[in-house]
């Protein structure tokens, strides 16, 4: 969600947006929908409401349960409409400035938003903003985008909408509040990163990044927003405009392989019977006899029920997950990662021992809690180790949000998959093929409605020479 160019290894992911029109009890069940959205965003939490014109927020470092208290929720409490947000950085300081909703003043009306996604051209929009006159008080494109809106107001606010969305690049799904207590849902013209409406029983409206957060707030489930949409939530109802032109979408397929929580359905796929199915196809590709399937979990749980299903080798959880340490990818350092990796996951030594076994996951991108992990599996005397990824190796940097923004972070970029088998001491590896991965997504080889461009490098929206060139070739010359 940020624009400085950096080539540290420290992880980040995506975020969480959630937003409801008018309702009593708004402010609690934003906080319900961001705790349904965690996964999405583990550095910090925040939520604004408007109340008798004004916009009122709260924000703070943490888990959502760690950053609110009743008396947070009561200051928030009333009819009224509200957004709220998780988050993790893309680039820059995990940092209470950076927390979302950002709100603004201007023109004696108040505007929040919060943002899941990376602008390619936030450093140039930004550049041109400044030139102008504008102070900015963040390093949130965030910021940028309400900067472009309030400039465009003056001939009215869905123009002020309409312009400055047609002049953003790369992934973005925001949820806006005005101080009149409307909720705005709006989604790039590619529709990277997933955005959905929902329905309360009592006819209140509701904006999520993810159908779970539906579900735990009791919302129906209406529709996706479409690609490009700007969907208007007021008194009125709704209204939806289409301010771009057509373009063939690129979803992020790695949200439906990593990111999204198993029960979500998103860019009209179930999570959970797609990552089983990405299983399914892997035994099909790789087979291999063992004595049974295991995942790392969490992340690998369902792509290895599918292999297991598919090989009729049996299933068993041979590693036990401590729930308390947050997943090693996405720690906001380097040293939490590490630390993480040797927390995370622990053995059960009675079922592996002289075993052969065939161990699922859903993505190798550091290799770091492998590493670790297939080293206490052999210490523990394991007979043989088989590795099956339910994705293709990621080879190549992401410019849209995800947290591998440089070659060098990525493992498989630097190493071929024999030299990748190797170094993590296996006695065998096997990626999902990318046209495995397309058919068992549901998708035919050639179709283009995904995004992939962290497998084969075809990035569908151009980002900015010298802030790309600058992070490959830094990150290419570290890596050697």
């Amino acid at each position: 969600m940020e624009y400085i160019c950096e080539t540290d290894t420290r992880p980040r992911e995506a975020c969480g947006v959630f937003g409801i029109y008018n309702h009593p009890e708004a402010a609690r069940l934003t906080y319900f929908g961001l705790y349904a959205l965690q996964h999405r965003g583990q550095e910090s939490a925040g939520i604004a409401i408007v109340r008798d014109r004004k916009i009122h927020f709260y924000k703070g470092m943490g888990l959502v349960h760690e950053v609110f208290d009743d008396t947070h929720m009561e200051a928030l409490s009333g009819t009224c409409s509200a957004i709220g947000h998780v988050r993790y950085s893309t680039t820059g300081d995990s940092v209470l400035l950076n927390a979302q909703p950002f709100v603004i003043h201007h023109g004696g009306k108040s505007y929040g938003v919060a943002h899941n996604g990376n602008l390619v051209n936030a450093h140039i929009l930004k550049k041109e903003l400044e030139e102008e006159g504008a102070i900015f008080q963040c390093t949130m494109d965030s910021e940028i985008f309400l900067h472009l809106f309030v400039r465009n107001l003056k001939h009215g606010f869905e123009h002020g909408l309409v312009n400055a969305v047609k002049m953003l690049k790369g992934a973005y799904s925001f949820v806006m509040l005005t101080s009149r207590g409307e909720i705005v849902g709006i989604r790039d013209p590619y529709g990277f990163r997933p955005l959905c409406l929902g329905k309360l029983h009592n006819g209140n409206y509701v904006l999520a990044s993810e159908t779970c957060a539906l579900d735990l707030v009791q919302a129906e489930f209406v529709r996706e927003l479409a690609p490009g949409e700007i969907l208007i939530i007021n008194e009125e109802g709704l209204k939806s405009i289409h301010p771009h032109p057509p373009v063939r979408p690129a979803c992020c397929i790695f949200e439906l392989i990593y990111f999204a929580r198993p029960d979500s359905s998103i860019f009209g796929k179930n999570v959970y019977l797609t990552r089983k199915d990405h299983g399914r196809r892997l035994a099909t590709e790789a087979p291999v006899n063992a004595d049974l399937v295991m995942p790392f979990p969490d992340s690998g749980n369902y792509a290895a029920l599918g292999y297991a299903e598919a090989s009729k080798i049996p299933y068993d959880l041979a590693m036990i997950r401590n729930h308390y340490v947050g997943r090693t990818f996405i720690q906001p350092t380097q040293s939490m990662r590490d630390f993480g990796v040797r927390m995370k996951l622990n053995p059960v030594k009675e079922l592996l021992a002289g075993k052969e076994i065939i161990i699922i996951e859903d993505s190798i991108i550091r290799g770091t809690t492998a590493k670790t992990r297939i080293k206490a599996l052999r210490e523990l005397g394991v007979k043989k180790i088989h590795m099956r990824i339910s994705c293709p190796p990621h080879r190549f940097p992401c410019h849209y949000g995800i947290d591998f923004s440089t070659r060098g972070e990525l493992i498989a970029a630097s190493k071929t998959v024999e030299e990748l088998k190797d170094y993590l001491h296996l006695d065998s590896l096997h990626y999902l093929s990318l046209d495995g991965l397309l058919a068992s997504t549901g998708v035919d080889a050639d179709d283009n409605y995904f995004c992939k461009a962290c497998f084969d490098g075809v990035y569908p929206v151009a980002f900015d020479d010298h802030v790309s060139k600058t992070c490959l070739e830094d990150a290419e010359s570290a890596s050697g």
